[in-house]
C-alpha cells in the first residue's frame, strides 16, 4: 500500500477501471514512465491481468520506446501507444514466445503458421490493437499462378488489410519483392474504394539491415521487414538500452 501510495500520490491519477491486481502487476515495474504506459494501454485495451503480466514480460515499453526518440517515449507516457500510421504496428522484434517452439531446432514455416493461428487470441495481443484476423494461406489467382500469402488481417483503425509472410530464417530480397507482388494485387482486386491501401510485413528470424534498405528502396507499397524471436527479451539489457536514450538525447 506505500508503494502504490507513492507511485500515485493523486487520486485523480487513478483509473477505477483497472482491478488492485491490475495495480500490483504495474507497481513491479520501477520506471515512472513504464508504469503510466500500462496504466494507459490497459484501460484503453481492456488487458485482463493475465494479458498485462505477458505486455509487461514482453518488455512491450521498452520494445515500443526504443523504436523512437525521447519525445516519443514521453508520449508513450503521456498517452498509450497511439496507431495513426503502419509505422506504428511494426514490432521489432515480433515477440512469439507463446507458440511453444523450440528456439534451438529446427521448425518448418507451416508449423509457425500454425502455432500463430492456434494462438491467434495471443498472436492479436503482440501485433496490437485494430487487428481483426481475415484468414490463413489466402489464396490469389494471379494469371496462370495460383499464389498464396500467409495470413491476412484488417487493421480497423487505418482502414487497411495488413499482409504477413512468415520466414523460418533470414529475410532475402526476393521475399521483398513477392510481397510487393501481393500488394499489388490487393491494392487492384481486393481492396474497396474506400480502404487504404494494403501493408506488408516480411517476418523473419533474422534480417540484413543493409540488405532491407536496398531491397525496400523505391518501392511505393507500404512494406516491412521485421524480426521475430521465439523467447522473451532480456528485460535488464532493453532498459539499460532505453536509460541510455533518455540520457544521451534532449527534448
Amino acid at each position: 500500500m506505500r508503494k502504490f501510495y507513492i507511485a500515485f500520490p493523486k487520486c485523480a491519477t487513478v483509473s477505477h477501471i483497472l482491478s488492485w491486481s491490475h495495480y500490483l502487476e504495474i507497481l513491479k515495474c520501477e520506471n515512472s514512465l513504464e508504469r503510466e504506459f500500462y496504466v494507459k494501454e490497459c484501460v484503453k485495451e481492456q488487458w485482463s491481468v493475465r494479458a498485462l503480466k505477458r505486455q509487461i514480460k514482453s518488455s512491450l515499453f521498452e520494445r515500443l520506446a526504443l523504436s523512437t526518440d525521447k519525445k516519443g517515449v514521453l508520449a508513450l507516457a503521456n498517452e498509450g501507444h497511439q496507431v495513426t500510421t503502419p509505422t506504428d504496428i511494426i514490432r521489432d522484434p515480433f515477440v512469439l514466445e507463446f507458440t511453444g517452439l523450440p528456439t534451438q531446432k529446427k521448425y518448418k514455416e507451416s508449423e509457425l503458421e500454425s502455432a500463430l493461428k492456434t494462438n491467434m487470441e495471443k498472436f492479436l495481443l503482440e501485433l496490437g490493437r485494430g487487428f481483426a484476423f481475415i484468414g490463413r494461406q489466402y489464396v490469389m489467382q494471379i494469371g496462370s499462378r495460383r499464389l498464396k500469402v500467409d495470413l491476412v488481417f484488417y487493421h480497423c483503425i487505418l482502414k487497411c488489410y495488413v499482409l504477413i509472410d512468415l520466414k523460418r530464417n533470414e529475410i532475402k530480397h526476393n521475399d521483398i519483392g513477392q510481397m510487393n507482388l501481393y500488394l499489388n494485387y490487393f491494392k487492384t482486386e481486393i481492396c474497396q474504394p474506400d480502404d487504404n491501401p494494403p501493408i506488408g510485413i516480411v517476418l523473419g528470424s533474422k534480417k540484413d539491415e543493409i540488405l532491407m534498405e536496398y531491397a525496400l528502396q523505391g518501392i511505393d507499397n507500404k512494406l516491412f521487414a521485421a524480426k521475430y524471436q521465439l523467447y522473451l527479451p532480456n528485460k535488464a539489457e532493453l532498459q539499460a538500452e532505453l536509460n541510455r536514450l533518455l540520457d544521451n538525447t534532449s527534448i
